[in-house]
């Protein structure tokens, strides 16, 4: 894995709506921008070698990033690949729709449940969301969020961006009732 930067960002949420909330809301997200195992290769068949090489090593990284960011225990959390426009999005699925890169943050934080992800191609600085779930029960609706995130300068055309986000809690302020209520 060819590592070109690894980013932090840390936001802290203490009034939403015009009003405190009881007790501040931290999000984290750890990122890392990679050279694409795949780059110059053309379409490849076998993604399994760029995924052995490359998913458990990032997600190892990232999984102790985030939660070092976040400071708290993780409520919720999701995931992030964007591929640079030399590749392809399978690219960036192959990475982090495994568990070998997702099992390093679940383990790290007794998660249970898939981390919801966003996947796309683009050109460096675009803005993503990462959409966020509670890590043990994807139907709690106060921790259904997401968290935009951009990166000036990646990824580049063969770069891959890869993150993760965690958060302390669910939305400020969240009022809605829960899934079962409607049932």
């Amino acid at each position: 894995m060819k590592v070109r930067k690894l980013i932090t960002l840390v936001e802290d949420v203490y009034t939403e709506g015009g009003r405190p909330v009881a007790s501040p809301v931290r999000v984290a997200v750890a990122a890392i921008v990679i050279e694409n195992p795949w780059a110059g290769m053309g379409f490849v068949e076998d993604l399994t070698p760029g995924i052995s090489s490359t998913a458990s090593d990032a997600g190892k990284l990232l999984a102790a990033m985030v939660t070092e960011a976040l400071g708290r225990p993780v409520e919720a959390f999701g995931k992030a690949a964007i591929v640079g426009l030399n590749g392809e999005i399978e690219h960036g699925s192959a990475l982090i729709h495994t568990l070998l890169f997702g099992n390093h943050f679940r383990h790290a934080v007794s998660g249970s449940t898939l981390l919801p992800a966003v996947e796309k191609r683009a050109s460096a600085g675009t803005v993503f969301d990462i959409p966020l779930k509670h890590i043990k029960d994807a139907t709690i609706r106060s921790h259904h969020q997401s968290f935009e995130v951009r990166i000036s300068d990646a990824p580049h055309a063969d770069e891959i961006l890869l993150a993760l986000a965690a958060s302390s809690a669910g939305r400020p302020q969240q009022r809605l009732a829960p899934l079962s209520s409607e049932q």
